[in-house]
Formats: structure tokens, C-alpha cells, sequence
């Protein structure tokens, strides 16, 4: 009796996927508590890929190419069976289209670009910027503008439920070059306010960006370079006590870092696997492994 309703189940499961043809991750096998490399020969190639992101029905796939000297955001669908062939969603060959990021309600991909405010002429200091979904497909790029961007570079973007944004600036690098530190800028009635700088369990006297924050702000990743880093630069990881407060932020050791540099970390919206950069590859592990770093 229960290896006929075994069976059953596994038939429908079988049949479930038939009549849905669905395929999640890129037909790719999921890993477990060691990385792998995601996608090779599709996403990860010669080429140099890094910051991914997944819609929250996980048919739709956004990553960045550095194509030395400026880089493009592509995207691939899944549609009518099967996962479209990556095709290029931003990119000129002139400016840089990075860190793709959706909002809560994936009516706008975020991203970053040193383009000029009018799309032309000479590349400016790196801002944030957004396309919004239209009847048509995606309009031409907005500036988020202030208070979010300033005269100095800011980096990567991610979201709370609530639509608060997280991101990274190096408008107070304390005198140090290329000294980026976190920050919050809550969102009131559709509009950003004046961000705030994380505490010092998260940002200190070095570089601190690219930043994921889990939709219920339980945990916070990030890159960093400090002194306890494997490489050129390692994800860290924050969780929130009862308290409401920070800990202190923990490298996430060997399993994850190693003597190169690891960035650009994202969580699936099921928060099962783990997204991040390295060795000009995008990489996924399960999250299991958080558990291990609380």
C-alpha cells in the first residue's frame, strides 16, 4: 500500500510537470550546502557574468556581462516550454548597465549605469536608475534622483517587502578612495526618503556594498573588504536579534569565500538558494548554510 501511494504521488508529480511544462532554475539540478557553478555554458561562460536576480515566479532570469570597459544586463524567460536563449535587455556599448534588481512588485528592474542624465555624452559618476514595465515592455531608463543618487557612485540596490530600499554610496568614504559604506532610505507613499548609514556592525573604515536584504529584514549580505577577508573580497553576513538590532556582521567563511572575490549576493524569493559572483561566474547554494552561520 504505500509504495502504490508513493507511486501515485510521484505520477503526479510527473504529471504536473507535463501539463505545466515548467522547467525552474534553467532545468539546472539544485545544489546543496557546497556551491556550483550556475548554468555553465548558458549563464556562466568564457565571458565574464555577475549579478543575478530571479523573478518571484522564477521564469524570468536577469544577470550583468562585463564586456571590458562596459557591461549589459541580460535577461532569459521562460516561454512556451522552454528557457529562451539569454538576449541582451540594456546595454549600448557605451555605457555600463549593472546589478539588475526587481522591486517588491517587479513593475521596475533597478540597476546602475554611469550614463548621463539626458543619454548622451560623457559617462558620469555610477547612479541608480530604473526601468518600468509598460504595455509595451520596459521604458527607456529613469533616474532614480535624489536623495538616493548624489555626485558620488552609488552601488547595487535591494528591497524589503515594504519597498524600503538598501543600497550602497561612497558620499561619506571618510576621506578613504573607493570607501563605500550602506545604507536605508525608507519608502513613504511611492517616495524615498534621505538614507540613513547602517550601524557599525554592518559598515566600518573599508569598503562595504553590494547589499542583499531579506524581504522581512531578519538578515542582511553583503561584500566587503576587512582584514578577516579570505580574498579581495568576501560576503558577510548580519542577522537581527529580538531587539530589533544588528549583530555583528560575520564573514561567511570557506565555503563561500576563497582567495578571490566573492559579490553581488541575492536570495530566491522562496528563500531557498543563495546567488552570488566570482571567478566571472554566477554560483548558487542552498541557504542552508545559514543556519550555520547563526
Amino acid at each position: 500500500m504505500r509504495y502504490f501511494l508513493c507511486l501515485l504521488f510521484l505520477c503526479s508529480i510527473f504529471s504536473l510537470r507535463s501539463q505545466t511544462g515548467f522547467s525552474p532554475y534553467l532545468g539546472e539540478e539544485p545544489p546543496g550546502l557546497t556551491p556550483k557553478v550556475f548554468a555553465p555554458g548558458i549563464i556562466s561562460t568564457d565571458e565574464f557574468e555577475f549579478g543575478s536576480v530571479f523573478s518571484k515566479d522564477g521564469k524570468t532570469f536577469y544577470y550583468a556581462v562585463d564586456l571590458g570597459g562596459y557591461y549589459e544586463i541580460r535577461t532569459s524567460t521562460f516561454k512556451n516550454g522552454k528557457w529562451t536563449d539569454p538576449k541582451v535587455l540594456l546595454g549600448d556599448g557605451k555605457y555600463t548597465y549593472n546589478d539588475p534588481m526587481l522591486n517588491p512588485e517587479e513593475d521596475r528592474l533597478y540597476f546602475i549605469s554611469n550614463r548621463p542624465l539626458s543619454g548622451k555624452g560623457e559617462r558620469k559618476d555610477v547612479d541608480i536608475w530604473y526601468v518600468e514595465k509598460t504595455k509595451r515592455g520596459w521604458s527607456d531608463p529613469i533616474n532614480v534622483g535624489e536623495p538616493i543618487n548624489t555626485g558620488r557612485n552609488e552601488y547595487y540596490i535591494s528591497f524589503t517587502s515594504e519597498g524600503d530600499m538598501y543600497f550602497s554610496s561612497e558620499k561619506d568614504d571618510q576621506g578613504l578612495k573607493g570607501n563605500f559604506n550602506i545604507y536605508k532610505s525608507s519608502q513613504i507613499k511611492g517616495e524615498f526618503q534621505e538614507a540613513v548609514m547602517l550601524p557599525k556592525e554592518i559598515n566600518g573604515r573599508a569598503y562595504e556594498a553590494d547589499v542583499f536584504i531579506a524581504p522581512d529584514e531578519s538578515y542582511i549580505i553583503f561584500a566587503a573588504q576587512r582584514r578577516s577577508s579570505l580574498g579581495s573580497g568576501d560576503l558577510y553576513i548580519s542577522f537581527k536579534n529580538e531587539d530589533g538590532l544588528w549583530t555583528q556582521s560575520k564573514n561567511m567563511g570557506p565555503q563561500i569565500n576563497n582567495e578571490t572575490n566573492q559579490f553581488c549576493p541575492f536570495v530566491t524569493a522562496d528563500g531557498k538558494y543563495l546567488f552570488y559572483s566570482g571567478r566571472g561566474n554566477i554560483y548558487w547554494v542552498s541557504t542552508g548554510i545559514f543556519e550555520q552561520l547563526k
